[in-house]
């Protein structure tokens, strides 16, 4: 058992040596009873799953651990292509109508079958209000039942990124949702507990055996799964340790097969030590962080009466006070990609290098900004952060925090746990934020609508947590949402990208490199989007 042996050692703060760490972590193995491991991956990262319900939240690691029990209509392949899945053709009737054919003989796992009625049941309960999906779900239109297995969509206005989105949305049982009272998404911001936040039930590759949030998550082999194994795995079990040293320390030992976010520091010995792979790759993800442009007065500020964001010389300091080349060599240790364009892959600005460029590092020019606002003396504002989510996220914060203390800007940072965090977010409980964006799909679309655009019905902006609201980027993103011509559509993607960033709505920082780290006797695919796809995995 993983638990006690964490609870032993110190936390992240009092950090810890990764020698000391791994010295205890061997001490007290030694009390354990050995356990036959042979086709067991047990892994670690970070944090845990927000919830087991796959329509509540959208986070990445949420997505890929309930990603193994519930399925798509079409899925991803190792370069991130569209596959089938649940549904093994289709086609495009008109400018927006689809049909599917769904896969035969697929079974939930808790024996009933799969057909087009709990399709049409997902996509309904994927709009709900608390789904952290439904912008994806809007866009996909009306879903309606053929015959049990061939589905048509009826969409609301062209979608370039059909496909792209239905990859989105996990089926659930109509049955097995509404015995269980959980025809709805549970509502994650306000931390409601339904079934779904700890049960489920699937048509994919493995079956949740037990939850214990924060702590351990069990999970076996599905033997009636449609789909073909590639790699061995018959149990997995998820660990979620949040100290980087314990992490290290658990891998080096044995004690964990497989860590998803080794620190940045540790890394090389890592590299060096014979027990241990490390696995690299870049991730489909941006950081950056967001500022509240709406408030009259800020939240957890030092200004009464007023919102300095609201002022774009404001916004243009900060963004010139920030050194992200000390940011990328020091604290990233060269795992990361200095952006200024809030999008996450190059990919989404068909690699045009001009909306790359950043406001360049000068506080010379950050401090007569603040000055001609206003603020000579700057001001006082909190950081929201999340201390288990990015990779050095807590430390990313608290390095922003001293740069901009250099210009007169007295940031507090108020770092937490992503349980605690996305939900304060979702209610809307910030001034000033650290958010990461990124997921299987490069194209722009899935960043204009949920982050660029004002909040909106139908889940248009949902985590546009500064309330920005620009009429012209509004107008731009959501003609690229709808235009079928390519060259046309690029155009407008371009035009909303300038804008956003003329405007420094949000103050771009990095793209994550995400190393991973095994046993040398661990076998993994690593995907851009961070995903372990554990049908692939090997354990020799």
């Amino acid at each position: 058992m993983l638990r006690p042996i964490i609870a032993a050692l110190p936390g992240r703060a009092s950090r810890p040596s990764l020698a000391a760490a791994v010295a205890l972590v061997a001490a007290l193995l030694l009390h354990l009873p050995t356990v036959a491991l042979a086709q067991t991956l047990r892994w670690a990262s970070q944090g845990d799953a927000q919830t087991m319900d796959p329509h509540s939240q959208n986070e990445s690691l949420t997505n890929q651990i309930n990603a193994q029990v519930y399925e798509t209509l079409v899925g991803r392949d190792r370069q991130l292509g569209i596959v089938p899945a649940l549904a093994t053709e289709w086609q495009q009737l008109g400018p927006m109508q689809w049909r599917l054919k769904l896969r035969p003989n697929v079974r939930f796992h808790d024996g009933s079958a799969f057909t087009a009625d709990d399709v049409v049941f997902s996509m309904g309960r994927a709009k709900a209000p608390t789904s952290a999906i439904r912008v994806y779900a809007n866009a996909l239109g009306e879903a309606r039942a053929v015959d049990p297995l061939t589905v048509e969509f009826t969409l609301p206005q062209v979608n370039p990124i059909f496909l792209e989105h239905l990859n989105t949305i996990f089926i659930m049982s109509r049955a097995w949702s509404e015995k269980h009272n959980a025809a709805l998404p549970l509502d994650f911001s306000k931390r409601e507990d339904k079934h779904t936040a700890l049960n489920a039930n699937g048509t994919g590759p493995f079956v949740l055996v037990s939850r214990q949030p924060d702590s351990r998550t069990a999970y076996k082999r599905n033997p009636a799964w449609w789909g073909r194994f590639e790699g061995n795995l018959q149990e997995v079990v998820y660990l979620p340790i949040k100290s980087d040293a314990t992490r290290t320390a658990a891998l080096l030992s044995g004690e964990v097969d497989f860590v998803l976010d080794p620190a940045p520091q540790d890394v090389a010995r890592l590299r060096s030590n014979a027990a241990t792979r490390v696995i690299d790759g870049i991730e489909n993800r941006v950081l950056f962080i967001g500022m509240d442009q709406a408030r009259d007065e800020l939240l957890y500020a030092g200004v009464k009466g007023k919102n300095p964001f609201k002022d774009i010389r404001v916004r243009q300091a900060l963004y010139h006070a920030v050194d992200i080349e000390t940011i990328r060599t020091r604290l990233m240790r060269g795992q990361a990609f200095p952006t200024g364009a809030v999008m996450p892959s190059p990919r989404g600005v068909y690699g045009d290098a001009e909306l790359e460029k950043r406001l360049p590092h000068d506080p010379a020019r950050a401090r007569e900004l603040l000055a001609q606002a206003g603020y000579p003396q700057g001001f006082e504002v909190t950081l929201d952060c999340p201390n288990n989510r990015y990779v050095n996220d807590e430390e990313l914060c608290t390095a922003l925090a001293g740069m901009w203390a250099q210009v007169g800007v007295k940031v507090r940072v108020n770092a937490m746990p992503r349980a605690t965090y996305f939900p304060k977010l979702q209610k809307l409980d910030t001034s000033m934020y650290l958010l990461g964006w990124g997921g299987s799909i490069t194209d722009a679309e899935t960043t204009l609508t949920p982050i660029y655009r004002s909040r909106g019905a139908g889940g248009i902006g949902d985590w546009n947590f500064g309330q920005v609201s620009n009429p012209k980027l509004d107008e731009l993103a959501a003609a690229s949402s709808r235009e079928p011509d390519a060259k046309k559509r690029e155009e407008l993607i371009k035009a909303a990208v300038r804008e956003q960033a003329a405007q420094v709505h949000h103050i771009p920082l990095h793209r994550q490199v995400i190393p991973w780290a095994s046993r040398q006797n661990v076998t993994v695919v690593h995907r851009a989007d961070n995903w372990l796809e554990w049908s692939w995995v090997t354990v020799k």
